[in-house]
């Protein structure tokens, strides 16, 4: 006689207000990261986000996974506004330009930092949400070309590079750029439209570029 097969019972879900408290930590990290660096104390990240060190660290045991976690919020939020453009009916490169837009107030500039040096940049939850920002944009880049809209000469890295650029402020500096970045990105937005009106040195950025310095 076979004994029963054990009952597999499934994780309790997290409790509503246990998700609240996280992504409270989760936005006041992604703050204090783009204000001060990657190097600002955790205690000051629990005092914003309203809750105790306890919480803090039994969400994020260490830095690495709290940065890991902003990472991939911020790319899941940018993989959203992509996602919307591309379900718009209607002008290819509008839907570029709102992505474009979306991307900026995410402040994707503070990724940069977060994803070298002793990071680990190869966590398979990095990787997963990369790949979707990059398929995402491609995707809206490609169907903007197809239109006749886009200059055949640019790619993916050259957007996302010109939108981490303008919306990072200055380095060493309290300037606040804030209110000029989507002037200044519009300006940038402009000068993807096609017919080119002049002829780029070298050749379209790819993430890859990018990967290789």
């Amino acid at each position: 006689m076979t004994s029963p097969r054990p009952v597999q019972r499934k994780a309790p879900r997290p409790r509503a207000d246990a998700l609240r408290n996280r992504e409270r930590i989760v936005t006041a990290a992604r703050e204090m990261f783009v204000e001060h660096g990657t190097d600002g104390p955790l205690d000051e990240i629990a005092r914003r986000a309203g809750v105790g060190n306890a919480t803090l660290y039994r969400n994020f045991p260490d830095r690495d996974a709290l940065i890991r976690e902003v990472v991939c919020s911020v790319m899941d939020r940018t993989v959203r506004a992509a996602e919307r453009a591309l379900a718009e009916s209607g002008d290819a490169f509008e839907a570029l330009e709102h992505f474009a837009h979306v991307a900026a107030d995410e402040r994707i500039s503070a990724l940069c930092p977060m994803i070298s040096s002793t990071f680990d940049e190869h966590h398979p939850d990095l990787e997963a949400a990369r790949e979707r920002v990059e398929r995402l944009v491609g995707e809206l880049m490609c169907r903007a070309k197809e239109a006749g809209l886009l200059r055949a000469d640019v790619g993916v890295g050259d957007l996302l590079v010109a939108v981490a650029q303008l919306s990072r402020p200055p380095a060493g500096t309290a300037c606040d750029v804030d209110r000029f970045v989507h002037r200044h990105l519009q300006l940038f937005l402009d000068g993807l439209r096609a017919p080119a009106r002049s002829a780029l040195p070298g050749t379209a950025v790819t993430m890859e570029d990018l990967r290789q310095g």
